[in-house]
């Protein structure tokens, strides 16, 4: 079986999310929060760490609340300062209940975030045709435009090197090389 190259077979939890999870379309909001806040964590990190440390970040977050998150105070604040399962980044624990609050607003201004973010691509993955690793951008005109307006509604750790990391991983871009077998499963696959 053909893989992206990123995937590396000797770290299962990236086999597995890039079987499972990479690149399919998700529209419920407390995923796409999820993976939005993950990928403001990965900033100047690996994704494998992030993977590795997502467990921990759900037992802390209240699953991804963001009900709950924007109610954080000090106290929760210092109480993940302190969480050696997490990354320990005052402003990336600041900027996750910022984000929420801003997520929430989105929510209320478009009915879901899901509207908001797929508005971007007309409702419908973009389907790139990579074949080789290399070819992959690290960010996009698109994902410029989504950052630069995520940061205009108020968000942090929301680069349009992140954004673009957050687009291919909820599915927004199919950017699976041709090779890859799940390229084609997604490309045939309805949303």
């Amino acid at each position: 079986m053909i893989r992206c190259d990123w995937a590396d077979l000797n770290e299962e939890l990236y086999v597995k999310y890039h079987d499972e999870e990479w690149g399919v379309c998700i529209h419920d909001d407390k995923k796409l929060f999820e993976l939005l806040i993950l990928e403001g964590m990965q900033a100047g990190l690996s994704w494998i760490t992030i993977l590795k440390k997502r467990e921990a970040y759900r037992e802390v977050l209240d699953s991804f609340n963001y009900k709950k998150i924007i109610k954080y105070n000090e106290t929760k604040i210092k109480e993940l300062l302190n969480d050696k399962r997490i990354i320990r980044n005052k402003l990336k624990i600041k900027s996750i209940i910022n984000n929420a609050k801003v997520f929430m607003k989105i929510q209320k201004e478009f009915g879901s975030f899901d509207n908001y973010i797929w508005g971007f691509v007309n409702y419908k993955q973009i389907q790139n045709n990579f074949n080789h690793i290399k070819e992959i951008p690290a960010k996009t005109l698109l994902s410029e435009k989504i950052s630069r307006n995520l940061k205009q509604r108020g968000m942090n750790f929301v680069g349009p090197t992140i954004i673009y990391s957050y687009m291919q991983a909820i599915g927004l871009v199919n950017d699976h090389i041709k090779k890859c077998f799940r390229y084609n499963e997604l490309k045939n696959k309805k949303y």
